[in-house]
């Protein structure tokens, strides 16, 4: 009995110090892909210029980010759950976590991003874009063009979204999955206070695109 207690003991203390939460059954429906085809603002908003209409949408691996101290290791670690189906990392309002440049705003931050199929993109800034491989405005990654870089468990993603023989997930590009499909065309930052009522937004004519071979992501 005592051996059992210690096992569980210990277990206990593995989850605790990791500070990391993983998708279970019992908060399945905490964050599904499906329902951003119809998803509903909930938080007000401030709209923001369009700094770049780039379709690509890179990834990186959030264990990539390996500074315990920064403000990047501990939004992802924290306050992040990984979704084990999909692979994406999502905070407790259910935005799905990226790496920004310095032009959207700090750690933490959560925007709305509209594509031009009309699909919502609910995105916190969980990771930054270093200034160095960004424009001058600290928009996108100069060496791809790429805004919006999802921030991911790859192992997970792997399964659901497949890699390619080169290893990576849908050749590097979540713009070559219709969901994510576009160009960005509208950009709101979301404030503290809800809406009153909710706004749906539902894409239409989602269709499949085809793979346009791109085979980069930055995973710094």
């Amino acid at each position: 009995m005592k051996k059992v207690l210690v096992c569980l003991l210990s277990m206990f203390m593995m989850i605790m110090l990791t500070g990391f939460t993983f998708f279970d059954d019992e908060n399945q429906d905490s964050f599904d892909i499906d329902n951003l085809y119809d998803y509903q603002k909930e938080f007000k908003t401030e709209e923001l210029s369009v700094c770049s209409m780039n379709s690509a949408k890179t990834y990186m691996d959030y264990r990539m980010t390996t500074l315990v101290s920064s403000k990047q290791y501990q939004f992802l670690n924290y306050e992040c759950t990984v979704d084990t189906k999909t692979g994406f990392l999502y905070d407790e309002e259910g935005f799905i976590a990226v790496a920004l440049g310095s032009y959207y705003g700090e750690i933490g931050d959560r925007f709305y991003f509209t594509l031009d199929s009309g699909v919502v993109l609910p995105l916190v800034k969980g990771e930054e874009k270093a200034d160095e491989d960004t424009d001058s405005s600290g928009c996108y990654h100069t060496l791809d063009g790429s805004v919006i870089e999802f921030v991911i468990d790859s192992d997970y993603a792997s399964n659901y979204f497949f890699s390619n023989g080169n290893g990576l997930v849908l050749n590097g590009n979540y713009n070559n999955y219709s969901l994510f499909s576009g160009s960005v065309v509208k950009v709101e930052k979301v404030l503290d206070e809800k809406n009153e009522k909710l706004v749906s937004y539902k894409a239409e004519d989602i269709t499949p695109v085809n793979i346009d071979m791109f085979n980069y992501a930055s995973g710094y």
